[in-house]
């Protein structure tokens, strides 16, 4: 297998979430860059095939050239409306159905936000929000903490995935609790896409190792210095990360244990 094959094998293997099916396994946002064209540079260099949109931070309906649709077309990339800013259900049900107008897309990204400081989930919120939703026929991806309950709860009301947090949104701190996210991936049958706290590659090579069925990222990209080459470079490490999964790691091991046999060593 050469080095390419090797980079890009995984991402030829696909994935669905509803009636959606993609190739990569890395999905982006469009906040914090210093500007349209940069983010869909950025786009490109990820090979993302699906870009996340806040409805409530991201004006839709502005002259030709200066609105996010003209260099982001629906056609050619599976936009993912979200909730972003909204703190209680009745707020995120409302957002989602404005999204669905003005994209015409039932695909939502569910975010209830319980606490304006840490940015953590309302998760009796977020649920209350869900189930209204999936009976309104949206497709709902919501974001929840690290709590394998409530992402069992989440499938159980017809989320077709679930996106739990490896730390908290912006935070850059990488995965916190990977003992919970293995859990969560353990007990649910619908994809687990990681969702916030991704700061660098190493953190998304963890994540699709640790099972993770896609990554979800924005800051870690935006705020990098050099953006589009970190856009790259999180295009390699969940290729990556997803390749070692499916190659099954080495046990570990408290003692040492030679890498070549010691069977038939000549004595000296």
């Amino acid at each position: 297998m050469s080095e390419e094959n090797a980079v890009t094998e995984p991402e030829a293997s696909t994935w669905s979430v509803g009636s959606h099916t993609f190739r990569s396994r890395l999905i982006i946002g469009t906040g914090k860059y210093e500007s349209f064209e940069q983010n869909r540079h950025c786009l490109d260099a990820s090979g993302a095939e699906m870009i996340t949109v806040a409805l409530r931070r991201i004006p839709l309906d502005q002259p030709e050239g200066r609105d996010l649709l003209d260099h982001i077309p629906p056609d050619q990339f599976t936009l993912l409306p979200n909730t972003a800013g909204c703190f209680t259900a009745d707020d995120a049900v409302t957002t989602a159905r404005l999204g669905r107008e003005l994209l015409g897309t039932n695909l939502v990204k569910l975010e209830v936000i319980g606490d304006e400081r840490t940015l953590f989930p309302d998760v009796p919120a977020t649920l209350e929000a869900a189930k209204t939703l999936v009976d309104e026929g949206f497709t709902v991806l919501p974001y929840v903490n690290d709590d394998p309950v409530a992402c069992q709860r989440l499938e159980g009301l017809g989320c077709p995935a679930v996106m739990p947090l490896a730390a908290p949104i912006g935070s850059g701190l990488g995965i916190r609790n990977p003992a919970n996210l293995r859990i969560i991936m353990e007990t649910v049958e619908v994809p687990v896409i990681v969702d916030a706290g991704v700061g660098t590659a190493s953190d998304a090579a963890v994540a699709m190792e640790l099972g993770a069925t896609a990554v979800l990222m924005n800051t870690a990209i935006a705020q990098a210095k050099e953006p589009e080459r970190m856009a790259h470079a999180m295009r390699m490490a969940v290729a990556a990360g997803r390749l070692a999964y499916e190659s099954g790691r080495m046990p570990r091991r408290l003692y040492a244990s030679a890498s070549s046999p010691l069977d038939g060593l000549a004595q000296f």
